[in-house]
């Protein structure tokens, strides 16, 4: 609750909870298209209960249809919108005030900041109109338990670090944490967590010549940013990287800026891709390794990150051919390198190891199969807020000590990267594909019966104006270049608005590595500074274009 990242889970969401919350608020997420069945079955059955819900996302998904309340506002204002939420809280004395003068550090801050804003203000950034800014915030406010339940949406811009805090002050501040039907804090069942395995155990961090070390809070996480991995490649700042190893990514469609991304990659001297199936990244690789798919290999399952437990995946059929795991790979190439002593002797050794902290070997976990996180709903008193202070810290002197804005900001949130234009009037966002994962399986035909071409979705009033309808392809262009796909009309869409499809690339046309300049997203993105300065998050959306027919 304090440097920004959501720790929260809507426990509500989870099969032994018991309690049915009052509103149940999807913030830039999807739940049937883009989550496990058990969170859609539990979210279904609070929904027959009785609970509320409001959807916050600029397109009226399908869920959207069966909310009580939906907030259609403009790509990437939702920390603006955020901060109108605790304007209107605070002022009207909505928040929980025992829990607030108990249980937090600088709501006085906050509580003086929202004076130097107005809601007009909040309605001209958000495009949300006032009246459904203040009566959203009663609904949530005086709806206990409540939770939120946010997605990537809220992760993909260069103030994404406190539009998130703002979203967790608001949980906090209407005593939503940790409380049964509200947002919950799990206890994780003992494992050792992924991010242990960044770095060969027992070696060295050395920080200060990492690539992205100026994103200080991406440095704690071992995470370097895209684009400072791109500049190294490209400009040999602050060092070349001279090879790349991909392990289940497709960078060429993947990565913000299509166009750099593919001229960094040609200057690497040497490329390796794991994959199972031919992509565009995997036709510029100098070794392509066959990779074992899911059940060819025996596998502990994290994800969902968010439930905070594992599960056992027990090989079902052998890999065909010469292919093996990922674990398996690594293991082998740090032996041959002469870094043995840093990894393992073979992937069941992984395993243990992964598995060591709750006492099984693999052999046992195959049979137990679920290692579950507890709900144990831990007071404040117990210690269940992992700050200095151990309070909700909505003025951390941690981010100030590092040089940050030590709280949220409205008019730091309101730094959109692009405005609109004469030349280019349109804001450019999207989604996740309810047919595929992510760039993945665009050459399975079972999926590609569900969308056989990428889509531009528009108001038709946007499509007339273009001459443009139903089924037409339609060139999209932004600053960085130009791609086409097919349109498809939505009459509750904003006219200023556009959804892209993301991830396109097409199998069935070998030339230019599966035409991936044709129908991708990210030839219209670029790695461009500013950044968001914790972590070097990119502007992925809102973006400016022009829609015009192919």
């Amino acid at each position: 609750m304090q440097l920004g990242a959501s720790y929260t889970v809507g426990n509500a969401l989870l099969p032994d909870d018991t309690v049915t919350p009052k509103l149940m608020v999807l913030w830039a997420v999807n739940l049937i298209y883009t989550s496990v069945g058990l969170r859609r079955e539990n979210f279904r059955a609070n929904l027959i209960k009785g609970a509320k819900m409001a959807v916050i996302d600029p397109k009226r998904i399908d869920i959207a249809k069966r909310a009580d309340t939906w907030i259609k506002l403009r790509p990437q204002s939702d920390g603006p919108f955020a901060m109108g939420l605790l304007k209107v809280i605070i002022e009207e004395g909505l928040y929980d005030k025992d829990f607030v003068a108990k249980w937090t550090v600088g709501f006085d801050k906050l509580a003086e900041h929202v004076k130097t804003f107005t809601l007009d203000d909040v309605e001209r950034v958000t495009w949300v109109p006032r009246e459904q800014i203040e009566k959203f915030a009663h609904l949530y406010a005086t709806s206990k338990p409540a939770m939120i339940q946010t997605g990537n949406g809220l992760e993909q811009g260069i103030n994404c670090m406190q539009a998130i805090r703002a979203v967790n002050i608001l949980r906090a501040i209407c005593g939503n944490v940790n409380v049964p039907g509200g947002d919950l804090f799990l206890t994780p069942a003992a494992w050792t967590r992924p991010g242990r395995f960044f770095l060969p155990k027992d070696a060295p961090r050395n920080t200060e010549k990492a690539l992205g070390s100026e994103f200080k809070l991406a440095m704690k996480s071992a995470y370097i940013p895209v684009q400072s991995l791109l500049k190294s490649a490209s400009e040999g700042k602050p060092y070349q990287v001279r090879a790349a190893w991909v392990i289940l990514s497709d960078p060429l469609l993947s990565y913000p800026d299509t166009t750099e991304t593919y001229e960094a990659f040609k200057k690497l001297d040497f490329i390796v891709v794991n994959e199972i199936f031919p992509t565009p990244t995997a036709l510029m690789a100098d070794i392509l390794l066959p990779v074992a798919w899911g059940a060819e290999h025996d596998a502990v399952g994290y994800w969902p990150g968010w439930y905070q437990d594992i599960r056992a995946y027990p090989k079902l059929v052998e890999p065909p051919g010469e292919s093996w795991s990922d674990a398996k790979i690594v293991t082998e190439v740090a032996k041959r390198l002469g870094m043995g002593q840093y990894f393992w002797d073979n992937e069941l050794d992984v395993l243990n190891h992964m598995l060591k902290p709750s006492g099984l070997t693999w052999e046992e976990f195959k049979t137990k199969r679920v290692l579950a996180a507890k709900a144990e709903y831990k007071k404040p008193e117990e210690g269940c807020f992992k700050t200095p202070s151990g309070k909700v810290e909505i003025y951390s002197q941690q981010l100030a000590d590092m040089g940050y804005s030590p709280m949220p900001l409205f008019g730091e949130l309101c730094r959109y990267r692009f405005e609109p234009s004469e030349k280019y009037p349109l804001l450019m966002t999207n989604r996740k594909e309810d047919a595929f994962m992510l760039t993945g399986y665009k050459h399975v035909e079972q999926a590609r019966k569900h969308k056989r071409q990428p889509t531009v979705e528009l108001h038709p009033d946007v499509a007339k104006k273009a001459g443009l309808k139903e089924g037409d392809w339609a060139y999209i262009e932004t600053h960085k270049g130009k791609i086409k796909q097919q349109v498809v009309l939505d009459p509750d869409l904003d006219p200023r608005v556009i959804f892209v499809s993301f991830g396109w690339w097409f199998p069935e046309e070998p030339g230019d590595l599966f035409q991936f300049r044709k129908s991708n997203i990210n030839v219209l993105t670029d790695g461009d500074p500013p950044y968001e300065t914790m972590v070097g998050s990119e502007e992925l959306r809102g973006i400016p274009c022009r829609v015009y027919k192919a």
